[in-house]
């Protein structure tokens, strides 16, 4: 979806904190026993730091390795569009959030001898979540902001991609 490094630096920042966001409701949520209305502010502070993590791993190879593990299974172009979103959304989840737990462990829990029991009981926890927020809130919800920040752009794209002399366009002629 994105078109220009710029586009993907915006597109890569909003489902960055979404995720985050989204995350860090539901592990301050397990961490006072329930959900309430006092988990919202500490999972605002945190997200605030962890949002920030998620963009650093998810650049450095989150994204494209999850993107890399879809293509195996699904190709843009060829296949239907919500497959290939779901695939890569799905794929990109199985890399990121070890990658997350693994670093939330260690900040919230430290490291020693239990680190390793707390990292799987964390992954265990934080998958079936990740996935669902990712599918059904954090995607959608990224995916409607950026084309409300960037509608000019992409439908000034859109009509230089369908008014470039194609086949098409040579044939009405």
């Amino acid at each position: 979806m994105p078109q220009t490094k710029t586009q993907g630096a915006v597109f890569g920042l909003l489902m960055s904190y979404f995720m985050a966001l989204g995350m860090e409701v539901a592990n301050v949520a397990h961490k006072l026993g329930a959900m309430s209305n006092a988990v919202f502010l500490p999972a605002l502070k945190e997200t605030a730091f962890m949002g920030a993590i998620v963009f650093v791993v998810s650049t450095l190879y989150g994204s494209r390795a999850g993107q890399h593990i879809a293509h195996r299974f699904v190709q843009p172009g060829r296949d239907n569009p919500l497959l290939v979103t779901l695939a890569v959304s799905g794929c990109t989840v199985m890399v990121m959030c070890p990658s997350m737990s693994l670093i939330a462990t260690a900040l919230f829990t430290g490291i020693d001898a239990e680190f390793f029991a707390r990292f799987l009981a964390t992954l265990y926890r934080n998958l079936p979540w990740a996935l669902l927020w990712q599918i059904f809130a954090a995607g959608p919800a990224t995916r409607g902001v950026f084309r409300a920040i960037f509608h000019k752009q992409l439908v000034e794209n859109d009509r230089k991609a369908f008014s470039s002399g194609t086949e098409c366009d040579k044939m009405d002629a």
